[in-house]
């Protein structure tokens, strides 16, 4: 279940070590077999949380957890071998970055700034197929048949 990817089996890499977590931070739990320390029970394996508290070998995580009829919220500690951060925020931490710099521009340049909103793509204009050269085609399911 906890099985080191294809030519990733070894000691963990330093990278992991230096990766800053903060309060509020949304992370993947993903559990690395080369350390048993600190490793979340195989329900949490997969699974996506927000940090809660930071300690400085381990990261207190609040997870989610479907019981019965509701959702409890389950506080996990987990070293950071463990995690990850999330990319589900990354799309809109981008579009608000990119947000801020057109009403800046628009700012500064006098402009009024245009709808910053996402729309929808509109239904595709009206056309007419052309019978010409075209022959319509009846389309017959094939017969089941059971030989082999």
């Amino acid at each position: 279940m906890f099985k080191r990817g294809f030519k990733e089996h070894g000691p963990v890499k330093l990278s992991t070590y230096l990766l800053n977590y903060r309060i509020g931070d949304i992370v993947d739990i993903k559990a690395n077999a080369a350390q048993q320390k600190g490793m979340p029970h195989k329900f949490y394996h997969g699974r996506t949380g927000i940090v809660y508290n930071v300690t400085p070998h381990a990261v207190g995580v609040i997870v989610n957890k479907v019981v019965g009829n509701r959702y409890m919220e389950k506080r996990v500690n987990i070293r950071i071998e463990h995690i990850r951060h999330s990319k589900c925020r990354q799309e809109f931490v981008e579009r608000v970055k990119r947000n801020q710099q057109i009403r800046k521009d628009s700012r500064e340049s006098g402009v009024p700034c245009p709808s910053l909103r996402r729309v929808q793509l509109a239904p595709r204009d009206a056309h007419t197929v052309s019978s010409k050269d075209n022959a319509p085609l009846t389309i017959v399911p094939v017969p089941y048949e059971t030989t082999i």
